[in-house]
């Protein structure tokens, strides 16, 4: 049995929180720089500069590459063979606070969805807990803005609605969606599992690196399918039009009930922001 300090977490996360405000993934700013290569139209490849120019400003000064920092999504995967000297969940709301306050970031958490008042430090998080084997603790933070969480959607198909009911869905969600998420944007798809189940695995989908593709086959060839349609949607970098209106489409599927087809679309702004470290 390994031992990790509650004191350890807390640091790691709050310096993952500030990482990923500030610091634009390697594989995200890899697929700018292509689609900025590759762009025809004037105005969406002057976009597209100004978002890698953005970017370098935030990594300079340093400052956040956006003024909506996000809520704090915290993914763990806990070894079963990890003991955790302290409150794991205590010690993550803690890290969020001193991220979010130390490193000047936005704190955008209301306490109830209703009266409004705002937390003051960002908290709490959203953590997603997996036990997994092993003796590692591996922690991601994902900041998520909701200029792009509220364009995400569900919907419980019927089986009957098969394959072309769910690209019609994913390609419905991005239309409905425009400029509101700050494209280009990485489309995360979860299909299958329960209503809930569904909305998650799209959450997670969204934190593989944008170059990669589904380890299945079939799946792999739908996210390219699915990425070239909404491409041709001509929706473009920030709503001006152009060929780059997504950067990836990332899938996760998963068994689910002989009645239902239930399917989830999220989606990350261009910055796709999240950090990742083992303990």
């Amino acid at each position: 049995m390994r031992e990790i300090r509650a004191s350890h977490i807390t640091d790691t996360v709050a310096r993952l929180c500030v990482e990923a405000n500030r610091q634009l993934p390697q594989d995200v700013r890899s697929r700018i720089c292509a689609a900025y290569a590759d762009e025809p139209w004037p105005i969406a490849k002057e976009v597209l500069g100004r978002i890698l120019e953005n970017a370098d400003i935030a990594a300079e000064r340093p400052q956040p590459i956006c003024q909506d920092t996000g809520m704090a999504c915290v993914f763990v995967e806990l070894g079963q063979e990890v003991h955790i000297a302290g409150d794991l969940n205590e010690a993550i709301h803690a890290g969020v606070r001193r991220g979010y306050t130390d490193g000047f970031l936005r704190k955008s958490v209301v306490r109830d969805p209703l009266d409004r008042v705002n937390t003051g430090d960002n908290t709490p998080a959203m953590i997603y807990y997996e036990i997994v084997p092993g003796d590692r603790l591996k922690l991601t933070v994902a900041p998520k803005g909701f200029g792009s969480e509220n364009m995400s959607r569900i919907a419980m198909l019927r089986p009957s609605d098969g394959l072309d009911g769910v690209k019609q869905f994913v390609l419905d969600a991005v239309l409905q969606a425009g400029p509101n998420p700050c494209p280009p944007i990485v489309v995360g798809v979860g299909l299958g599992g329960t209503f809930d189940k569904a909305a998650l695995l799209a959450k997670k989908a969204l934190l593989r690196e944008t170059g990669g593709h589904n380890e299945d086959p079939f799946y792999a060839e739908l996210e390219r399918e699915l990425l070239e349609r909404i491409n041709a949607l001509g929706i473009g970098p920030q709503g001006f039009g152009g060929r780059t209106t997504a950067l990836a489409v990332h899938m996760l599927s998963m068994p689910t009930h002989i009645a239902g087809l239930p399917v989830a679309v999220n989606i990350n702004c261009h910055v796709a922001r999240h950090r990742t470290e083992v303990l």
